[in-house]
């Protein structure tokens, strides 16, 4: 995966008014927490960028910028939840999961049909 770290309000905002144009994957992830490493692991291995082109993802390590979590959870109101998926189109959530039910196969199949639209 080609993560864009998010470390900064500027980036979010970047990241918000990306949205506009193409879906992205916002992928919020406690590094201390055992699921969240689960998770994010899970991801990463069977992430393919071929078959979600177009897709940009984030990374938000929640520990090192709680505040850009917060503000997240507040912008696109959204319960905080760790670790978290988004999907952001046109500067809205059109889906989040979190814990154990994030997963390639439905984050996928949830793009498709944003760019089927």
């Amino acid at each position: 995966m080609n993560w864009i770290h998010l470390d900064s309000e500027e980036k979010l905002a970047e990241a918000t008014t990306a949205s506009r144009t193409k879906p992205i994957v916002l992928f919020k992830h406690s590094t201390t927490c055992s699921i969240s490493n689960t998770a994010l692991n899970r991801l990463e291995r069977n992430w393919k960028n071929e078959e979600v082109a177009g897709t940009q993802t984030y990374y938000l390590d929640l520990l090192s910028y709680r505040q850009l979590s917060r503000q997240i959870a507040e912008n696109f109101q959204v319960a905080h939840q760790s670790p978290q998926v988004l999907i952001i189109q046109n500067e809205k959530s059109v889906y989040d999961t979190s814990h154990f039910d994030i997963n390639y196969p439905t984050i996928k199949a949830e793009i498709e049909k944003l760019l089927k639209k």
